[in-house]
């Protein structure tokens, strides 16, 4: 496999190549490409999240992983795998030690490697026999083996430092140039999803012992193309296969079915087989290592490393609210090259400066963040991306969803949705969406991704962002008010920066410039600069925050009054 092109506009998770307007383009020494892809083109690689997932799940039940030894002939390597079937794909990368990622063309490949394979010799531990797709090679004689110098080509499966793509950053010729380098250098490879993928097929394995008919899938960042490299695999163990059978062997004078447990509820049902799955994983699962169960969580889920792919992963039962979530964000993410870049660029932004953090918190979430970037783009003139009642208009009799009471009913076919007449370049949309929240009028209304719309706010929440189908929950409520402050000061004063600053003059004095400059902590820059920053916006940012605490005062007043 040959080294990723960092300037091209290919979506790994759908394998089309991203539509731009033609004044949208990037410059010819990014975009990889020399003419703009025709309408046809375009269609025929828009594939449904349901087909990318289904082809990405086979592909994992073809694949293993093997950690190989510190000198290899990478020749040699695929010489002998060959020998139990055609390999298909391969890639290298660097996890406590070299790992191979092997993907065969027929699953039967593995078996005839798996009968090749030994036992580890129980010398000192007992080993626990399981067959996995985890394997260990090692060179019989390495003295004696003559290792050809041509050193692997490992690929990177975390983004560079922020203090690297800076310097990336300010080699671009434009700003919209320095959002599309920044996505091409976090998003997520397509080796990096292949085994994410695998990590959840290898856990397939086990939860098949208990539960023939089930499968793994991965859902949330890791398949709504706006994951990052390094970001955590949030999977799912899903059920839905076993239900089936329910219409199966009716025929006849009798009516069959199965003699299965009953207990009295669903959750109380999940939190026992996400019990026995992580004891499966604790006690026998190669590489699953710190697992822990947390079964009285709102949504119980089970924690744990999978060492062999370095991921950590979160195993929950079957939510499919959060299945429909995930496609939504892939289908946003399919419809304009625009839209992931401005998201990636927000969720960089917004770490550097402190307003996002992976543990749980006060703060706004990728997810919160990802969320008003879409309602954003909703609300530009004309819209870049339709509201969630618009693509329920499209949905036909197969995309009919309601979960638990809520209607969840969007198109999955991407070709029904027409383009947007939008041609606002990114630099635009980057200091329009700054403009757009730091003067968003936070006390009286709240985001709504269904409507499309600002409306009034139904709780008293500093921040409050509908859930696009649970329509009753607030997907900001952890957010409080000096997160929210803070996060409208940080983005008055981006919109500042890139109202102000001269490209040119910061080019000859070799200082960061447009997003680059965005990206270096407030106050951590050159001082001078700060301070004639902090002239400009220091006014308006403190009359505001103020005028907010003299309105929560005043709040507190009336309530206090009232009791």
């Amino acid at each position: 496999m040959g080294e990723r092109n960092p300037g091209s506009l290919i979506c790994v998770h759908c394998q089309k190549t991203w539509h731009t307007h033609k004044s949208l383009e990037m410059p010819a020494r990014l975009s990889g490409r020399s003419r703009p892809l025709s309408n046809a083109e375009i269609s025929t690689r828009k594939k449904t999240f349901a087909e990318v997932q289904t082809e990405r799940l086979d592909q994992a039940e073809r694949t293993v992983l093997i950690k190989c030894p510190s000198k290899l002939n990478e020749k040699k390597l695929l010489q002998y795998l060959s020998s139990h079937g055609n390999v298909t794909s391969h890639f290298f990368f660097e996890n406590r030690g070299i790992s191979a990622l092997i993907e065969f063309s027929e699953k039967s490949s593995i078996a005839s490697l798996q009968d090749a394979v030994g036992i580890p010799g129980a010398s000192e531990h007992h080993v626990v026999p399981f067959k996995s797709r985890l394997f260990t090679f090692t060179l019989k004689n390495p003295v004696s083996q003559h290792v050809e110098e041509t050193p692997l080509h490992l690929f990177p499966q975390c983004h560079i430092p922020v203090k690297d793509l800076i310097q990336k950053l300010c080699l671009a010729d434009s700003i919209s140039s320095q959002m599309y380098i920044l996505l091409n250098e976090y998003q997520l490879t397509e080796e990096n999803i292949k085994l994410r993928f695998l990590a959840c097929s290898l856990v397939r394995d086990f939860a098949c012992a208990y539960f023939p008919d089930s499968t793994v899938k991965p859902f949330g960042s890791s398949v709504n193309t706006f994951g990052q490299l390094g970001s955590d695999v949030d999977m799912f163990l899903d059920f839905h296969g076993t239900g089936k059978h329910a219409t199966k062997m009716q025929k006849g004078p009798f009516d069959m079915e199965y003699q299965m447990k009953r207990l009295p509820s669903e959750r109380l049902a999940t939190q026992r087989i996400l019990s026995v799955i992580g004891d499966c994983l604790d006690n026998f699962g190669p590489g699953c290592v710190n697992v822990q169960k947390i079964l009285n969580a709102r949504c119980p889920l089970v924690k744990f490393s999978h060492q062999p792919t370095g991921f950590h992963c979160d195993l929950s039962v079957s939510n499919s609210i959060a299945i429909r979530s995930s496609e939504l964000l892939y289908i946003y993410g399919c419809l304009d090259s625009r839209v992931r870049a401005l998201v990636f660029t927000i969720r960089c932004w917004a770490r550097v400066h402190g307003l996002t953090n992976s543990a749980p918190g006060t703060w706004i979430t990728n997810f919160s963040l990802t969320m008003m970037v879409m309602f954003f783009l909703q609300r530009r003139s004309p819209p870049i991306i339709p509201t969630l009642d618009q693509l329920k208009e499209l949905a036909d009799e197969k995309d009919k969803h309601v979960i638990g009471g809520y209607d969840c009913s969007f198109v999955s076919d991407l070709r029904k949705i027409k383009p947007t007449k939008n041609t606002e370049t990114l630099d635009v949309l980057l200091s329009e969406f700054f403009e757009y929240f730091g003067h968003f009028d936070f006390r009286k209304n709240s985001i709504n991704l269904r409507k499309g719309k600002e409306v009034n706010k139904p709780e008293s929440s500093p921040l409050y962002i509908w859930n696009p189908f649970e329509q009753d929950l607030n997907i900001s409520k952890n957010v409080n008010q000096p997160q929210l402050e803070k996060f409208v000061a940080m983005a008055r004063e981006s919109a500042w920066i890139l109202q102000k600053e001269d490209k040119t003059q910061q080019m000859i004095d070799k200082e960061p410039w447009g997003l680059a400059a965005l990206l270096i902590p407030f106050g951590k820059s050159n001082s001078r600069k700060t301070k004639n920053r902090m002239k400009g916006i220091g006014s308006e940012t403190i009359k505001s925050l103020l005028d907010s605490l003299k309105l929560n005062n005043a709040n507190s007043q009336q309530k206090a009054v009232g009791k």
